[in-house]
């Protein structure tokens, strides 16, 4: 649920504005500004709970297959620096892809799978009472959904005026931005959870979040046909950088669970990479 289901939900801002960005304003700057800089902040939304719950974090049991989230996402951070610096590009058809992303769907499927097959081993919390019928939960599940879509798009078309008012560069904005804005359905999430102690379904959200926004990236670069969307620029790299020592960060707050202090000194290196690739970017 929280790796899967609610991460690709609170990815839905994420994958509209990257379309409309693409579609309506031709700016696919946008798109990697976007997923990167809301990557990195999700991040600092988990990291930067775990600072005022690393005792609690200590006690909850955290599923297993969160690593291999983690260092799936970590491979797809070197395959966009890789067809960034050295692209391969196949021509099928009309259409010039990139090698990267058809292996980006491939390695988020695969994650799935992984998820799929071993889920069931999660444990099950009986004694949370849900007052909704299920009936009344999925219709809430879809008109929220939809409701997120409808923000985004407009959120998409505010951050490109605001760029230009402010005359900052498109992929900054849109990690300054509509990167903050398209991750606080994660934070919001996060939030809840954590207060309820389901620790295990925040982390899954925000790293599950994570790898679908290299989904995003993907067909960001499927859908914009006057070119590819890995171009090289100083800004992208430096959410690239930045994002990557994140997620190996991220990676140590389930390694170290059981020791606070190193689970808060990787919180606060997240949150020190966020403000340094703000700062270097503009």
């Amino acid at each position: 649920i929280g790796g899967v289901m609610l991460a690709a939900v609170t990815s839905l801002p994420e994958l509209f504005s990257s379309i409309t960005a693409i579609v309506k304003l031709d700016q696919p700057s946008l798109v990697q500004g976007n997923t990167l800089g809301s990557n990195i902040l999700n991040l600092c939304i988990i990291g930067g709970l775990l600072l005022f719950t690393s005792k609690q974090y200590k006690r909850t049991t955290i599923s297993k297959f969160h690593r291999s989230t983690i260092m799936y996402g970590i491979l797809m951070y070197v395959l966009v620096f890789v067809s960034i610096l050295d692209p391969i590009v196949l021509n099928i058809g009309i259409f010039k892809l990139n090698i990267v992303t058809i292996l980006i769907p491939i390695i988020y499927i695969v994650n799935m799978k992984i998820i799929e097959d071993n889920g069931a081993t999660d444990e099950i919390d009986e004694t949370l009472q849900i007052k909704l019928t299920l009936k009344q939960i999925i219709t809430r599940f879809i008109l929220l959904s939809v409701a997120l879509i409808v923000v985004s798009i407009l959120l998409t078309q505010v951050t490109d005026t605001i760029a230009q008012k402010l005359q900052l560069g498109i992929t900054i904005a849109g990690a300054i931005f509509l990167g903050i804005a398209t991750s606080l359905p994660e934070l919001s999430a996060a939030i809840t959870l954590v207060r309820i102690g389901n620790f295990d379904a925040a982390f899954g959200n925000v790293v599950g979040s994570n790898l679908f926004n290299f989904m995003v990236i993907g067909f960001g670069d499927l859908i914009y046909l006057k070119g590819s969307i890995y171009v090289y620029e100083s800004q992208v790299m430096n959410l690239l950088g930045f994002g990557l020592f994140s997620m190996l960060c991220a990676l140590g707050l389930i390694l170290f669970k059981k020791k606070p202090r190193m689970v808060m000194l990787f919180g606060i290196l997240i949150l020190i990479f966020y403000i340094a690739s703000i700062a270097l970017s503009i």
